[in-house]
């Protein structure tokens, strides 16, 4: 009887750290993907030209912008994470997101300066791409390190779960918006009040990070070795390249599958299919609702089997469905919702318990920096291009060629995961 006593006070406070860093990650993600569903809305803002995809183009390309500088952000917050502690990092990125999202919330358009509002907006996305970088280091980390061990999967669930809320809180808005004063409103102002909404929540997110307790893990190493260089950090990734190249090699594909159905295909169904832009942007809400509820079932899955046959499971189901799936996004809401929700589904297979795979491959020492470092980089090349690639072949009439690389990328990712170790049950020391 003392023993559960003194158990529940230590579960209690877990669950409120957990609860805290959703929330945090939560308001984080609303703000990267308020762009994405919102581009085809504030394209014409930045952007003056006769043929409308021209100007989405130009602002997609701006959004692969913002993921040049997640590598930098990861190497960065990772690297504070790393040295300073994971709640450290966690509430300087966020920060640094707020900022960059009341930018573009407050932005002059190409009416009021000329070529000078693109070049505004494409400093506000490397800002936040830069803080993105950071959150994906730290926060994986956190959440893998606080978690039980054998229920490391089912936690590490809570990251796409908040991940997703962000991103469903975005598109509610979007929906909402253009149901209540429509389209035309939200291209002509309505577009910023998502951007200034998610930098004013920043400071709500900020009491809450200020409040997380640092991992037992990291405390641990500091006392070991209180203090580290920023050499020591590197050649602490060159002695784990081997699980470098195996993040690298798992993230390619998933980058571009999950900034494909996750957050740019309503958007792309809008533009180039004739979407009705409510619908779409409702059959993005539903569709990620099922996806967050979905995730749990993986991650307790994974914890009884093991993380290789739950990533395995994703990427044979990809390599069936993908093609498939991809034919199906037309000017139907219904059918979009659908195919959505089974991309969804199976990619929620990787992404739910990718925070422990990848955290469990590390040690204490250079675990945020070696999650964050080559993810950011993946999503980088892969991710953030994913919507203008999309758009772009789809101009040209040849959109099948972006399911054929989004098939080469998920066979790498799969060869990746049979050649790398189970983890599941690890100690994070």
């Amino acid at each position: 009887m003392t023993e559960t006593v003194r158990a529940t006070p230590e579960k209690q406070s877990k669950f409120r750290t957990l609860l805290g860093a959703g929330v945090g990650n939560t308001l984080e993600w609303y703000d990267w993907s308020v762009y994405a569903i919102f581009a085809p809305f504030f394209a014409s803002q930045f952007f003056v030209s006769d043929n409308p995809t021209s100007a989405l183009l130009s602002t997609l390309a701006i959004f692969a912008a913002g993921f040049l500088m997640r590598p930098i952000g990861g190497f960065l917050f990772g690297w504070l994470a790393d040295r300073h502690g994971r709640r450290f990092s966690l509430t300087t990125s966020m920060m640094t997101m707020a900022a960059g999202s009341l930018l573009i919330g407050v932005a002059p358009t190409h009416q009021s300066i000329g070529v000078w509002a693109g070049l505004v907006l494409l400093v506000a996305r490397l800002v936040q791409g830069l803080a993105h970088g950071g959150e994906i280091a730290a926060s994986y980390t956190y959440i893998a390190e606080i978690a039980p061990r054998a229920r490391r999967g089912l936690w590490s669930t809570s990251v796409y779960v908040s991940v997703t809320a962000g991103i469903v809180l975005a598109s509610l808005i979007g929906a909402g918006a253009s149901s209540a004063i429509g389209p035309d409103a939200l291209k002509d102002w309505a577009w910023r009040v998502p951007f200034i909404v998610g930098g004013l929540l920043a400071v709500a997110g900020l009491y809450i990070r200020r409040t997380l307790q640092e991992t037992e893990a990291f405390e641990n190493e500091r006392a070991d070795t209180p203090r580290r260089t920023t050499g020591d950090l590197l050649r602490g990734l060159s002695r784990n390249k081997r699980s470098i190249a195996r993040v690298l090699g798992m993230s390619a594909g998933v980058t571009v599958v999950y900034y494909t159905w996750a957050v740019g295909i309503p958007g792309f169904a809008i533009a180039n299919r004739g979407l009705d832009a409510t619908h779409g942007l409702w059959a993005s809400v539903i569709a990620n609702v099922f996806f967050m509820a979905s995730l749990p079932f993986w991650g307790r899955l994974s914890d009884r089997v093991g993380r290789k046959p739950i990533f395995i499971t994703y990427g044979v189901a990809m390599l069936v469905l993908t093609f498939p799936l991809m034919a199906l996004v037309g000017n139907s809401a219904v059918v979009l919702t659908l195919a959505m929700m089974v991309a969804l589904f199976f990619l929620g297979a990787f992404v739910g318990i990718m925070p422990a795979y990848f955290a469990e491959l590390f040690p204490t020492d250079v675990r945020a920096s070696g999650v964050g470092v080559p993810y950011s980089l993946m999503v980088a090349l892969f991710g953030g291009t994913a919507p203008y690639v999309l758009t772009w072949l789809n101009s040209h009439d040849i959109s099948w060629i972006f399911s054929l690389y989004m098939v080469v990328l998920v066979v790498i990712g799969l060869v990746t995961t049979l050649l790398t170790p189970e983890t599941r049950g690890v100690d994070l020391r």
